[in-house]
């Protein structure tokens, strides 16, 4: 028959391509892996890999094999959660995947909250682009994302969290900052820095800023947004900065060298949801969570 342990190793190998490190991924030893494995193949009657002296290799039927493991080992997860969320939906292990525009600036007002309302979950924070983060949410990987909405994301449930207003960042003593008001409109002709591809931030900035008649900067991508931050404060352009990124001191003024202006209407924004797998069984702990963080944020319970 074949076991769930089975198919454990069959990822493993696949994800690491190398036995020993598919065995310590699996915390067995190399020669306990490698015999069931070989057992496993025997079974089934097909070869799954490749072997030589250096590497292994997966055959066509291996990759398709696991892709289906995966998929197998994901609702046998979910049915485990599922059984735990009937003993005790407020407990247990929660994967929280965020953006690295979020990440940062959201977790430092929300964990302590979080914490103090669900003293028996344990939070594993993950902080990755969005379409690793959804590929993983996909897999069962992860059980909640927080991060900007997406069309894309509609196949996956929703629950939105709080808007967040995108500010014009620029050098001190920019013309821009000369202005009574600044509207998007004054972008028209400017040329903005924005982040390399794959963050979301990057397409809202385009986005507000291509229509207002600017331009992307070409001389530099940031891989971050604190390198953003830190090229705008050295006098290298201009940008868009997400409002949890500004660093207001105790006075209400940001102090990190960089000029903020907020947009008068329409005001650039990105909403911020929570994304969960449809049927996730743990329903009333994402419920619990999108609570408080909606009272952190000063956004009202909404639908729940």
């Amino acid at each position: 028959m074949i076991t769930l342990k089975d198919l454990q190793y069959l990822v493993a190998i696949d994800t690491h391509r190398h036995f020993s490190n598919a065995a310590e991924a699996c915390f067995v030893s190399q020669p306990t892996l490698s015999g069931q494995f070989k057992k496993f193949e025997e079974y089934i009657g097909i070869t799954l890999v490749e072997r030589n002296r250096h590497h292994i290799m997966m055959t066509p039927a291996g990759e398709q094999l696991a892709a289906r493991a995966r998929d197998i080992l994901s609702q046998a997860e979910d049915f485990e959660r599922h059984a735990a969320a009937l003993l005790d939906p407020l407990s247990g292990d929660m994967h929280l995947g965020l953006v690295p525009t979020v990440a940062p600036y959201l977790l430092s007002r929300i964990m302590n909250a979080l914490s103090d309302a669900l003293p028996s979950v344990r939070f594993y924070l993950h902080e990755q682009q969005t379409q690793i983060l959804l590929k993983q949410l996909d897999r069962g990987e992860l059980d909640l994302l927080v991060l900007p909405w997406r069309d894309e994301m509609a196949p996956f449930d929703r629950f939105d969290l709080f808007m967040e207003e995108l500010w014009l960042a620029t050098p001190p003593g920019h013309p821009l900052q000369t202005k009574k008001t600044t509207k998007l409109s004054d972008l028209q002709g400017q040329h903005v820095l924005t982040l390399e591809d794959g963050h979301c931030l990057r397409d809202d900035t385009m986005q507000y800023c291509f229509a207002a008649g600017a331009d992307e900067d070409q001389r530099f991508r940031a891989t971050s947004l604190e390198t953003l931050r830190y090229m705008v404060s050295n006098g290298v352009g201009i940008t868009l900065i997400p409002e949890l990124a500004i660093p207001f001191d105790d006075k209400n003024i940001p102090n990190d060298g960089v000029q903020y202006r907020r947009f008068s209407g329409p005001r650039p924004t990105r909403q911020i949801s929570a994304i969960l797998r449809q049927g996730y069984p743990r329903i009333s702990c994402i419920r619990e969570i999108v609570r408080v963080v909606r009272s952190v944020m000063g956004q009202p319970s909404g639908r729940l």
